[in-house]
């Protein structure tokens, strides 16, 4: 009778050991898709192909590709370009959707008329002693000859002169990603690093300024386009990276690189180190951070399930030995 209960008992554990055996590699998916897939790659992976749809189609700032590049951030792929790599591997049709990719990508500086661009790109001669104000579209309207009635177009003022900077600098970083000479051989974090401090130099003249541009910005009224531009921002970071992922992975990627610029961002408020060396050890440090804690998800969720395959042989092994007693 004894040998029976515990036999029973050892069986309703092998059915519970097998079913979290089970979860374990039903959960293993879906971690590697929250957390990112080992996408870090210049090599395509031909055995995985992404959505029909794309989620961030509705964007006027679109992307589209008809392959996802997987990526690996180490040094043992080649140095080129993820682009290039992309292109390369899947032959012309990967290379004319690029194109078309490039050709559809709106200009920032595009819904601007010529008079307001001209007056606004004269005011930022005056934002480091007028601010991000009246004052200095007023400065830069009468720079260019134009009356200062046309400060009137303009109706939230400094929040306009804000939001120009912000296009022009994305125009600016575009323009440089596309030349491609700041990026060539480096590998993903190292793209995303370079990218991210190419952007804050921009701000470099007007540091002394920038934390009352990020007061207007964070203006209820300002909010909608403000997060608009910076998630323009953080999708030519992520795509200066070699990323065109259309599944989850695309944003957890943004949402954290948007972290990283962010960050970023008000550090280097703060810092007083020579040339801003402390900000760019402080992005290198937050990039690699960002790729060692995708690697360690993905090493834990293969450790859990190893772990899980062992656990539920050794208590196959042992349940076998209670039977044939």
């Amino acid at each position: 009778m004894y040998r029976a209960a515990a036999k029973a008992a050892v069986l309703l554990r092998c059915e519970a050991d097998a079913a979290i055996h089970r979860n374990v590699q039903a959960l293993s998916p879906l971690l590697q898709a929250a957390i990112g897939s080992p996408r870090f790659s210049t090599s395509v992976d031909s055995q995985r192909s992404p959505p029909d749809q794309s989620p961030n189609k509705h964007q006027s700032h679109q992307h589209a590709s008809p392959e996802t590049p997987y990526y690996v951030d180490s040094t043992g792929t080649p140095s080129a370009a993820a682009a290039s790599a992309s292109s390369s591997s899947s032959g012309p049709t990967s290379s004319t959707a690029e194109e078309a990719r490039r050709r559809q990508r709106n200009t920032p500086l595009a819904d601007y008329q010529e008079e307001q661009r001209r007056v606004l790109q004269a005011s930022l001669r005056h934002v480091k002693t007028l601010g991000w104000s009246e004052a200095a579209l007023i400065a830069g309207a009468k720079d260019v000859g134009l009356s200062p009635s046309i400060v009137g177009s303009f109706p939230r003022k400094g929040a306009a002169l804000v939001e120009y900077f912000m296009d022009d600098c994305l125009q600016r970083l575009i323009d440089r990603i596309d030349s491609g000479d700041d990026l060539s051989g480096l590998i993903p974090s190292e793209r995303i690093s370079r990218v991210i401090r190419i952007r804050l130099e921009m701000q470099v003249p007007y540091i002394s300024k920038w934390a009352e541009a990020l007061a207007i910005q964070a203006q209820p009224l300002n909010v909608p386009t403000s997060l608009k531009q910076r998630a323009m921002l953080v999708d030519e970071i992520c795509h200066a990276a070699g990323d065109d992922s259309s599944d989850i992975d695309w944003y957890v990627k943004r949402t954290v690189v948007g972290g990283i610029y962010s960050t970023s961002e008000v550090y280097m408020l703060t810092d007083s180190s020579p040339e801003f060396r402390d900000t760019w050890a402080f992005v290198g440090n937050r990039v690699k951070d960002a790729f060692d804690l995708k690697k360690t998800f993905r090493e834990a969720t293969h450790l859990a399930e190893a772990v899980g395959e062992g656990v539920g042989r050794s208590l196959q092994g042992f349940v076998r030995g209670v039977m044939h007693r």
